[in-house]
């Protein structure tokens, strides 16, 4: 049977969007005042980084922001997720504001209002200043102070036009990969107690910085927080393989950072769960009085990142610990070698949606590719348009089945710095010539731009 256009159309109140992360497009390393951060330093550890890339210079979007809002523009996007550099702020992470660094996020924030863009700021994503750093980082209590100090001082600054903020982008990433098993900055390999204390700091630093951040506004704000959600996929849509998966996606059962309930629980219900006190016994975090209450602090909304999910079955050897089935052989696989599971978009958002019930944002979702520019100067990436029509299909039949999405931010607007892999891998809707500067509009940014302008009925196509 086929399907029509209404099948696919989105609420009409759905925000369409794309994102960015600062230390990923800026570059502008040292520039007007900046203070270096842990990303700074991983990039000059020999072997850290795919070919000894750096974000140095990255998309220079730091002298080019007002090009690139002119592209958001054309693309018809209604919010921008973007995030602040915490060191171009802050260069010792604490203490005396840089004001040209300030004076930047200002005049992009500005431009983005001016083209009708609502700015949607991420706090932190993942370039955490050195100096702090070098005082022992997460690991140090006092880093839920540093952080609300610094998050009041935006606000403070920028709350006259911005309201919609996210504090933390993807702990289980920053922590998972950057404290425990050291593939990602600061690079450090700690053993599970010390990580997930690490973890509890950082929860912290959020709830404190929502208190903050609400006593510091000049308007009422819209406050969210963005973990990485890695959905449970039911082998069958019988209620027994449903409430199977439902199960999975929220269990801890593995000694490491990447679960999903440990980190959204307590923002959002007050509490870690049970089974995780359990499960990792001795390498709990102790948790002092009232630090449940100020994590919890109220939030407007969950935004999660989603890109792939893994079908899970009961373990035949009777071990209790769901088995995540291998992706089918020969199936597809983005650049960066994960399996396309567009269910992910369908299940994720409906069980997230059941458990927390708060109102969700997909705050990235996105797939890597090899694209270059072809002779005829355009760039054709019919594997982003089929991948985010597979997902964003899903999404839709998430939402008309009863999950409160709100918006849905691809990932990402540029190709650019993608972390520990450098330059390799390329998620941008816009293709980026890293020796040039000069950008080329792909295939996928007038297929979204179709997306957004018919609020989803081009899907149908």
């Amino acid at each position: 049977m086929s399907q029509s256009a209404n099948d696919f159309r989105f609420p009409d109140e759905f925000l369409w969007g794309v994102a960015a992360a600062s230390y990923q497009i800026e570059g502008a390393k040292n520039a007007d005042g900046k203070g270096p951060s842990v990303w700074d330093m991983f990039c000059e550890r020999p072997g850290a980084v795919f070919e000894g890339q750096t974000g140095e210079l990255a998309c220079d979007h730091y002298h080019r922001y007002a090009e690139d809002v002119s592209h958001m523009a054309a693309l018809g996007i209604g919010a921008y997720r973007m995030s602040l550099s915490w060191p171009r702020v802050l260069p010792e992470g604490t203490g005396t504001a840089n004001g040209k660094g300030l004076d930047f996020y200002e005049r992009l924030v500005d431009a983005l209002l001016g083209k009708g863009i609502v700015p949607y700021i991420t706090l932190f994503h993942w370039d955490f200043p050195l100096a702090l750093f070098h005082r022992g980082g997460w690991l140090n209590r006092d880093s839920a102070d540093w952080f609300s100090e610094y998050a009041a001082m935006v606000v403070e600054r920028l709350s006259d036009r911005v309201t919609h903020y996210f504090t933390l982008n993807e702990p289980q990433v920053y922590l998972g990969h950057g404290h425990h098993d050291g593939h990602h900055a600061p690079g450090l390999s700690l053993p599970l107690s010390q990580m997930l204390l690490a973890g509890h700091h950082t929860l912290l630093a959020h709830g404190r910085a929502v208190q903050a951040m609400r006593a510091a506004a000049k308007k009422p704000l819209f406050l969210s927080y963005a973990p990485v959600a890695m959905p449970k996929i039911p082998q069958t849509e019988s209620p027994e393989d449903i409430e199977f998966a439902r199960q999975a996606m929220f269990a801890v059962n593995r000694p490491s950072a990447w679960v999903n309930s440990w980190w959204m629980d307590p923002v959002v219900l007050g509490s870690y769960p049970e089974d995780g006190l359990k499960f990792y016994g001795v390498d709990a975090p102790r948790v002092m009085s009232g630090d449940m209450e100020t994590i919890s602090s109220p939030i407007d909304a969950l935004g999660v990142n989603i890109y792939e999910g893994r079908t899970v079955a009961p373990d035949p050897n009777g071990s209790g610990v769901p088995l995540e089935l291998s992706a089918p052989v020969g199936g597809p696989r983005s650049a960066f070698n994960w399996p396309i599971t567009p269910d992910a978009l369908y299940w994720g958002p409906k069980f997230l949606s059941e458990r927390y019930k708060i109102p969700l944002l997909i705050t990235e979702n996105g797939i890597s590719g090899r694209d270059w520019v072809h002779r005829d100067g355009k760039v054709h990436d019919a594997h982003r348009i089929d991948f985010t029509c597979r997902y964003l299909r899903a999404l839709h039949r998430a939402i008309r089945d009863g999950a409160d999405v709100r918006g849905y931010f691809h990932w990402s607007i540029l190709d650019n710095f993608e972390w520990a892999a450098g330059y390799r891998e390329r998620f941008g809707l816009i293709h980026v010539d890293y020796a040039t500067q000069v950008r080329t509009r792909k295939d996928s940014f007038d297929w979204y731009n179709k997306v957004i302008r018919s609020n989803g009925e081009s899907l149908a196509e």
